[in-house]
């Protein structure tokens, strides 16, 4: 397995995601349903933009690891770029209580109900965010989700 996912990791340093991801899926079963694979594949098919693949690794990823908080921000960010934000939110709100600590998990909620036009609950979790890394202020000022809100940004 290490050699497979050294591979894969050369094919995406020459550019070449697909070799990749086909490095990947040359694994048995039983290692491609281990944490570092399932969030290496991740990485790629959402650098690609392949973001119902991601969901489907990300809805494996809550199976099997379901204190892996990867699985619910990713399959989160994967769900709201395919329009479903709405169904977004509800799989970060499902997420385990580790999520608490990260700023992604509050910014992420932020754009989520901006774009659901709940303007004070995405203030309220911006500034969670901000009081966790205070460079998603940064970030929030440029995001397009939070357009509505740039002004008090």
């Amino acid at each position: 397995m290490e050699r497979t996912l050294l591979a894969a990791q050369g094919y995406l340093e020459l550019g070449l995601p697909q070799e990749a991801l086909a490095e990947l899926d040359s694994l048995v079963t039983h290692d491609q349903e281990r944490a570092v694979i399932l969030h290496f594949r991740l990485f790629l098919l959402m650098r690609a933009h392949r973001w119902s693949e991601g969901v489907e690794v990300c809805d494996r990823l809550r199976r099997l690891w379901p204190d892996d908080t990867a699985g619910f921000i990713h399959g989160a960010f994967c769900l709201h770029e395919l329009g479903r934000t709405a169904d977004a939110k509800a799989v970060l709100l499902a997420g385990p209580a580790s999520l608490a600590h990260e700023a992604t998990y509050f910014y992420n909620l932020a754009c989520y109900d901006t774009v659901l036009d709940n303007f004070d609950e995405a203030t309220a979790l911006l500034n969670a965010s901000f009081e966790i890394d205070e460079k998603f202020r940064d970030f929030a000022k440029a995001d397009p989700d939070l357009k509505p809100l740039h002004e008090t940004l």
